[in-house]
């Protein structure tokens, strides 16, 4: 069975832009859509993994073949930020991960308490901020499953997450992270032998997934951005007075990309020597 792990809609807030976090969203995605969009696409499951917000759920509980996901924005007792995806809750427990997600270590110690599956997303990545060693060694310890083909992450950053999992044992997770329709169901992970929802959440547990998909590009990138520029002023016509700004968009993607080259191959670099875990997956999801 194949779903893209990694989804959002309009429900995942305003971007973290400075100056555009007052009007323009992180996704103009909706729901319906979306979920129409990944079938076309050849997804046996759907699922939506918005930040912090489970608020898609309503048009989509319906559907037999939808399960509820969310991606998390936690703060580590290292003062840095993550993105954590928790995969098959309920919406009891929407609650429960909103209240613990400035204090890391219980928030972990409830996932783990209802089995709950969860990844560490865009580990390579310097979307989320700065990173340091103790970091990667909660990562190793800690996350059941790594993040390994993000559809939005250069190749490269995809690259070293995938050894970082092998390395530590961790469980493969594979998403398009789509803003934007075009993107979705581009990166997926597949499960063998599952049959339903619950045997494929049961087999990630298990380890039997496997990535498959694309990488992001500097153009991918591009294209998300001008695209939500547009859906942004189809939203707020007066924000067509900013337009004129989308002819930087290029240039700063340009930037971004370098940038992220530069943190991946640090990162990548130091985590390489960084001694195995003896942590099993079994053990994480059963304490």
């Amino acid at each position: 069975m194949k779903c893209d792990l990694h989804v959002h809609t309009h429900h995942s807030g305003m971007c973290t832009v400075p100056v555009m976090k007052r009007i323009c969203r992180e996704s103009y995605n909706d729901p319906l859509e979306v979920y129409e969009t990944l079938k076309r696409r050849g997804m046996d499951l759907v699922t939506v993994t918005d930040h912090d917000s489970i608020d898609a759920v309503e048009p989509l509980r319906r559907h037999p073949d939808f399960f509820l996901s969310e991606e998390v924005s936690c703060n580590t007792e290292h003062g840095t930020h993550l993105h954590m995806g928790v995969y098959g809750i309920e919406e009891r427990d929407h609650a429960e991960l909103q209240l613990r997600r400035d204090d890391l270590p219980r928030l972990i110690a409830y996932l783990n308490q209802n089995r709950l599956l969860f990844s560490i997303n865009h580990v390579f990545s310097s979307l989320t901020g700065p990173r340091t060693e103790a970091d990667f060694e909660d990562f190793a310890k800690n996350f059941p499953a790594v993040e390994t083909r993000n559809g939005q992450m250069l190749a490269v950053a995809n690259r070293h997450a995938a050894a970082f999992a092998e390395r530590h044992g961790r469980i493969p997770i594979a998403g398009s992270d789509a803003h934007i329709l075009s993107s979705l169901g581009r990166t997926y992970t597949t499960v063998s032998g599952a049959r339903t929802r619950e045997d494929f959440l049961d087999g990630l547990k298990q380890g039997r997934s496997a990535v498959n998909g694309v990488s992001g590009d500097v153009w991918k990138l591009t294209k998300a951005v001008c695209s939500i520029g547009g859906s942004m002023v189809r939203e707020k016509p007066w924000t067509a007075i900013l337009t004129p700004l989308m002819a930087f968009v290029p240039a700063i993607t340009i930037v971004n990309f370098l940038m992220e080259l530069s943190f991946a191959a640090k990162w990548g670099a130091r985590m390489a020597p960084l001694a195995k875990t003896p942590v099993s997956v079994e053990a994480l999801l059963l304490r």
